[in-house]
């Protein structure tokens, strides 16, 4: 069983909007971090946004994003859902790529899913 899957991908025209969803089966205070990376074909797998809960729901989560977000994309969590999101807005071609949510515990051990494809064309 994965133990993160991704949905939410797709084509989209550029200035266009899409919502990744990554649902995770760790329990919240087992969880240190949840990231969004993405992957372009021929480039490197680069970070694009973290969220870093530390195991505890006491206190709103550390939230950091790629410079190339700047204001377009926003990463956050329904917890009665077990599901972290990714909402994409103001999308560029260059924006594709693949999308992996990644997860690391509290101990260190870390997930990856297997990805969602978000293509931004026209």
């Amino acid at each position: 069983q994965d133990q993160l899957t991704e949905s939410g991908g797709g084509l989209v025209l550029p200035g266009g909007s899409l919502r990744l969803s990554c649902t995770y089966s760790e329990p919240l205070n087992n969880i240190h971090s949840m990231t969004w990376y993405r992957q372009a074909p021929g480039k490197q797998r680069e970070e694009v946004a973290t969220m870093i809960t530390a195991g505890t729901t006491d206190v709103p989560p550390r939230i950091d994003y790629a410079a190339f977000v700047k204001t377009r994309f926003a990463i956050y969590k329904e917890d009665a859902k077990n599901t972290m999101y990714l909402q994409m807005g103001t999308l560029l071609p260059e924006d594709t790529a693949v999308y992996l949510c990644h997860l690391r515990t509290t101990w260190g051990e870390s997930y990856w899913g297997r990805g969602t494809q978000v293509t931004v064309s026209s």
